[in-house]
C-alpha cells in the first residue's frame, strides 16, 4: 500500500518492533529530504533521547534501530499544513502499518499523534489534561501501552531527562501486551498473540 502523493516518507525500522514511535507528518518531524522519519533538528533530538534510553542503537539520517519502528500519521510530504480531509485519507495507511508492526508500546510524539493514538487505540479520550502533563507517562490501553512524548521542539532539559528515565524504566519492565486466544480453541491450551 502506498499513498497517492508524489512524495511520502514511509515507516522506518524493525518490522518486529516492540516500540512504535508515531509522529505527525514529515513537515513537522523531518524526513522531507532524507526519506526517513524524525530526521530534522527536533527529530534528531528525539533520536538521541531514544538512543540514550536504549530504543535505537545510533541516531542520524539513517538511524540504526533494533526493536523500534518510526512512522507518521500522515506520510505524504505536505505543501503547508495537511487538511483534516488529508489526515482522514491517510489514516488507512497508518492503521495498516500500525497493525502490521504490532508493537507492544506506542510512543506518539506531539499533540495530534497523541490525541489520535489515545482516542483510536486505547479507548480513552484525550481529556482535559495537557500533553505536558502526560509527557513520558505510561497509559495502559486496550491492547497497547502508550507513552506520550511532548514535541521535541518544546522540550526543556528536564523533559528530555524525564523521557529518557521513563523509557529506560519501561524497557526494564514487563511491557509485553498479549492476549490469550486459546479460549476460542477446542483444547485447553493457551494461544498468545500480540
Amino acid at each position: 500500500m502506498t499513498p497517492s502523493c508524489d512524495r511520502y516518507v514511509p515507516g522506518y525500522g524493525d518490522a518486529n518492533a516492540d516500540f512504535h514511535v508515531i509522529g505527525d507528518h514529515p513537515g513537522v518531524h523531518g524526513g522531507c529530504d532524507t526519506g526517513v522519519p524524525f530526521t530534522n533538528a527536533a527529530g534528531l533530538s528525539l533520536q538521541r533521547a531514544l538512543a540514550a534510553a536504549g530504543l535505537i542503537e545510533q541516531s542520524g539520517e539513517r538511524p540504526t534501530v533494533n526493536g523500534t519502528f518510526l512512522s507518521y500519521l500522515h506520510q505524504c510530504v505536505p505543501d503547508g499544513e495537511p487538511t483534516e480531509h488529508a489526515y482522514t485519507d491517510m489514516e488507512r495507511f497508518f492503521d495498516a502499518e500500525l497493525r502490521a508492526i504490532a508493537a507492544h508500546v506506542l510512543l506518539p510524539v506531539g499533540t495530534r499523534a497523541t490525541r489520535h493514538v489515545l482516542e483510536t487505540y486505547t479507548a480513552r479520550s484525550a481529556d482535559g489534561s495537557t500533553l505536558a502533563q502526560r509527557h513520558a507517562q505510561e497509559i495502559r490501553g486496550s491492547g497497547f501501552l502508550v507513552c506520550p512524548i511532548l514535541d521535541p521542539h518544546k522540550w526543556t532539559d528536564d523533559e528530555k531527562e524525564r523521557l529518557i528515565d521513563s523509557l529506560s524504566e519501561l524497557r526494564a519492565s514487563d511491557y509485553y501486551r498479549q492476549a490469550d486466544l486459546g479460549r476460542f480453541l477446542p483444547t485447553d491450551e493457551p494461544y498468545h498473540v500480540r
